[in-house]
């Protein structure tokens, strides 16, 4: 915590104590040399005037009366300069001042930087345990705040920082430290008794009650949120570093848990994340080295049972750990950015795998979120596709509702591109997201896949039945084929059947395969043959599901 003490008009409020003591010495001896000077040269010279006036005796020397006259103007001149000399120091000591103000705050809320944090939060976790009390530490990120950045331009995001800024030093009790961290990172801290949390837990409840409220900032109506997390000094942190190490690992808990909520820290979430740390060091070895491997599920015929191609799906065959499954590390690799490094490679292990498989099987890829963000991507498939030699019109790439929401018009440039080779393109996990009519016209789609859940509860769940016989109407009406997922038994499968649903997959089917195992199965059925020439092609990516 930081007092600031104002010295109302004092002349040196501010100044380096150096600075002001060096001009109050060279003052102090201007001042008595040029008093004494004038002391000894003008009582000389008034004496010798004072006689020729009052008695006739007497006369002025005239190099005194010049010493005299020119003492007097040294002084004139010796006390402007030092006017000068002072104004300068003022206006220096005033700038100096300043720089330090702008080094320790942030300019756009007037909060606390990071380094000056680092400074005040330590003399107020040293204070708050010298009074047997506890620091808390509260970090704040704000969700979706990119968003509003990416929609409406950086100077409303300034002015929602601002206003975020406002009401985050009304919710802090008195006392309390502010700062902005960067970005849309905030941090409160404040001293509490150790014997009453809920105090802590009281400010951290406003904090996120107040930020999900909507915002009206330039006549926009701003909605965002904050996950905080929370940590104290009285438990497990040495010092303002751990503590601020802890607050920040809560804070991504919360995140992860959901956002718009607090999470105070606790050793199990330094453990979690040691835990992603490591596999995450894994995953970027793993890429490279080939761990990562396609398994085939099989797709079905309903009416003929006749397999028709396979969907690939990722799993990592882990040196030590054995294999992991996809929803343990896609999200990861989403995270880190290297869903594309790992997709590219998964792509190009299933499109050689598959060249001389026969002509009559597809393979069915699904494309994350994350890599319809790059504008690049259909280049990078037909790249891949140009060096495996697998024919584009045996591909179908399956596009999640999720991705049509980020960016519309760049998914329909890439999924323009993919067509253009004669790939075929499926709208995934149907009925989960926010999918429409517009989003089936707005994209030229040649399927429609319901996701497992409405599947696999279709015998038991009304709405399921509702939701699925709605969507295999809506494709007979727009002429596109339905695919169901998650075939678990032979009832579902025959209810789809009924229902007029062309394809399914699932576990009725078979467990997903490795590439020796779905060679062998197809070496049994005569689906195995030389390589054919194609027009190049396109793929995706992953399926985060385990089988």
């Amino acid at each position: 915590m930081t007092v600031e003490r104002h010295g109302g008009d004092r002349p040196d409020r501010g100044y380096p104590a150096g600075v002001v003591k060096r001009r109050d010495i060279l003052t102090g001896a201007i001042t008595i040399a040029a008093t004494l000077l004038f002391v000894g040269i003008a009582s000389s010279v008034l004496s010798s005037a004072l006689k020729h006036v009052l008695h006739g005796t007497g006369e002025t020397d005239p190099a005194l009366m010049i010493a005299l006259l020119l003492n007097v103007a040294l002084i004139l001149i010796g006390w402007r300069r030092h006017r000068d000399l002072a104004n300068e120091v003022d206006i220096r000591a005033a700038a100096e001042q300043s720089a330090r103000l702008l080094a320790a705050r942030d300019p756009l809320t007037g909060f606390h930087n990071r380094r000056s944090l680092a400074e005040a939060g330590a003399a107020m976790f040293v204070h708050a345990a010298d009074r047997h009390k506890a620091m808390a530490l509260l970090l704040l990120d704000l969700d979706y705040f990119k968003t509003v950045n990416d929609l409406h331009g950086h100077a409303a995001g300034d002015s929602l920082l601002k206003a975020v800024a406002h009401e985050i030093a009304q919710a802090m009790p008195p006392h309390a430290l502010t700062a902005r961290l960067g970005g849309d990172e905030f941090a409160c801290g404040f001293p509490f008794d150790p014997a009453h949390a809920t105090l802590v837990e009281r400010v951290a409840e406003t904090l996120v009650s107040r930020l999900a409220q909507p915002f009206q900032i330039d006549g926009l109506h701003l909605h965002i949120s904050a996950s905080v997390g929370i940590a104290r000094s009285d438990i497990g942190c040495v010092g303002i570093d751990s503590l601020m190490r802890s607050a920040d690992i809560a804070m991504y808990s919360a995140k992860n848990a959901g956002r718009n909520r607090f999470a105070w820290f606790d050793q199990s979430m330094e453990r979690d994340l040691k835990t992603r740390t490591d596999l995450e060091a894994s995953l970027r070895s793993a890429i490279p080295n080939g761990e990562i491997v396609p398994y085939f599920e099989q797709q079905i015929d309903l009416n003929t049972g006749r397999l028709t191609g396979f969907e690939v799906l990722a799993r990592w065959e882990h040196p030590t750990r054995g294999m992991i499954a996809p929803e343990a590390f896609i999200p990861l690799a989403e995270e880190t950015g290297m869903i594309s490094d790992l997709s590219l490679s998964l792509l190009h292990q299933a499109f050689t795998a598959a060249r001389d498989w026969d002509a009559g099987l597809s393979l069915s890829v699904n494309i994350s979120p994350w890599q319809m963000r790059d504008a690049w991507l259909a280049q990078k498939i037909i790249k891949v596709l140009t060096e495996t030699g697998f024919p584009a019109n045996r591909l179908e790439i399956e596009i999640t509702e999720t991705a049509l929401l980020d960016n519309l018009a760049l998914t329909q440039s890439i999924v323009g591109s993919l067509k253009n080779q004669g790939v075929r393109l499926a709208l995934d996990d149907f009925g989960t997201g926010f999918s429409s009519l517009a989003h089936l016209r707005a994209l030229p789609f040649d399927q429609i896949k319901i996701d497992r859940s409405f599947i696999l509860s279709i015998n038991q769940s009304a709405e399921s039945t509702a939701l699925v016989t709605a969507i295999t109407r809506l494709g007979d009406s727009l002429n596109l084929p339905i695919t169901a997922e998650g075939v678990a038994d032979a009832r579902i499968e025959e209810r789809l059947r009924a229902l007029g649903c062309a394809k399914g997959q699932g576990f009725l089917y078979g467990q997903p395969m490795s590439v020796a195992n779905t060679r062998r199965l197809l070496a049994e059925r005569r689906l195995l043959q030389m390589p054919q020439p194609g027009i190049v092609g396109v793929s995706g990516t992953v399926h985060r599901r385990s089988a």
